[in-house]
């Protein structure tokens, strides 16, 4: 896998890329106790978002990318020591302007879905 961007990602908080293609790619979290919000073990939602903004930067794979904006949807709630899989295609490129749709399953079960619109910019953000 060729990665250009997010490289000191820390991939236990938002995921390991499992591969990368053109506009495309696939990212695989074990949730875990750190992450949890109560004592039920629930899982909180930054991390999902975490992991399906991850996937988006990783289907548009240039140093200089970042999110403009995220339309989400949360469907089922994730437990601490479950696995989920981030796939995310970016759909539509006009320019700098990347529309990525994103969706998050626990096994065969949706429990988010997103559409990020990301940015491919000259330079580094911070630059």
């Amino acid at each position: 896998m060729n990665i250009q961007t997010h490289q000191k990602i820390v991939h236990r908080l938002c995921g390991r890329p499992l591969s990368t293609g053109t506009d495309a790619s696939r990212v695989e979290m074990e949730t875990s106790d750190e992450m949890i919000v109560d004592d039920l073990g629930l899982v909180h939602g930054g991390f999902i978002f975490g992991l399906a903004d991850h996937a988006a930067m990783i289907a548009v794979n240039h140093p200089n990318v970042v999110l403009g904006a995220a339309e989400v949807k949360f469907f089922k709630p994730v437990k601490a020591g479950e696995k989920v899989m981030a796939e995310a295609r970016v759909e539509d490129s006009s320019g700098k302007k990347k529309i990525v749709p994103v969706t998050v399953k626990r096994g065969e079960e949706t429990v988010f879905t997103g559409t990020f619109t990301c940015y491919v910019l000259d330079q580094h953000v911070l630059a």
